[in-house]
């Protein structure tokens, strides 16, 4: 088997910015040290609910090195480094490895995807190109581009391609990709309504949303899972089902800074094309926040 980079629960970690809509350095170190204290598994920087699409490089980069300084070696840093131009996906591994990351987070080409073919040639030139640990991202509904078991397969040979991030809401797909590839690729829930049926199909964790308001509870629940206390562990995880809809009902990661603004922390709002989350949202997300 190859080496884990985490096991148990991720946080896909938020970018908070300021009034002036820059990256707060401040909030960040804040938010950081609220979910390491709170006992999750490893961060996860510039990803989707990053906001990672409306970054510059330079932010980026800055963001990046900041984390793995606040982090400190608590646990595991995991760098989103994905993106539909090769060679810049290729740029942001090598700074990310130079700066001290643990592994890297890379999504699939959007808007001008690829063929299956091109997914594997794609993933090999990155992984060639850094020594670290590779984790694939699949969601379909946001890159318009699915990974398909079979090419999960080929993926899962190349030696640092360790694990998925797998988004795409398909349990059956679980099941096959685990057949096919078995211990060569880790699984890594998505999707935060589906963690404990993962883990069930041997899902090694989650990289979850909810865990930025609810750290402690998402990583309880999947160590609960892992220390066979598997009835209270999908208890947790049907108790929290109205929360995770609620953070979903609008593109994400406009709930998930709503609720962490509710919650007293300094988030600021999305960057456009997202706007502020709507008030009938608010509404729903205030009342299923008093679950907390």
């Amino acid at each position: 088997m190859k080496d884990v980079v985490f096991k148990g629960c991720a946080t896909a970690i938020v970018t908070p910015f300021d009034k002036d809509n820059k990256i707060n350095f401040d909030e960040f170190k804040k938010l950081v040290n609220f979910q390491i204290d709170n006992g999750v598994n490893g961060i996860v920087v510039c990803g989707t609910t990053g906001e990672a699409a409306t970054l510059s490089k330079d932010e980026k980069n800055e963001l990046i090195k900041y984390c793995v300084k606040v982090v400190n070696k608590r646990v595991p840093v995991i760098a989103g480094i994905g993106g539909n131009n090769t060679n810049m996906v290729i740029e942001s591994e090598v700074y990310s490895e130079k700066v001290g990351v643990d592994a890297l987070l890379a999504v699939t080409p959007y808007y001008n995807k690829t063929t299956q073919e091109g997914l594997i040639q794609h993933f090999k030139v990155v992984a060639q190109n850094t020594n670290l640990p590779i984790i694939l991202y699949n969601v379909p509904s946001r890159t318009g581009l699915d990974i398909l078991p079979s090419t999960y397969l080929e993926l899962s040979k190349i030696k640092n391609i360790v694990a998925t991030k797998e988004a795409s809401g398909n349990i059956s797909k679980v099941l096959k990709i685990r057949n096919l590839c078995k211990d060569n690729l880790a699984i890594y829930s998505g999707n935060d309504d589906q963690i404990i049926p993962f883990l069930s199909l041997g899902g090694i964790g989650v990289i979850s949303v909810l865990s930025n308001i609810m750290p402690k509870y998402t990583s309880t629940m999947v160590s609960k899972y892992f220390n066979n206390n598997l009835e209270e562990a999908s208890t947790m995880q049907i108790k929290a089902c109205g929360l995770i809809e609620a953070l979903f009902k609008e593109v994400n990661p406009i709930p998930v800074k709503t609720a962490l603004n509710m919650q007293g922390f300094k988030c600021g709002k999305p960057r456009l094309p997202l706007v502020e989350c709507s008030e009938k949202l608010k509404l729903e997300l205030e009342e299923q926040l008093k679950f907390i």
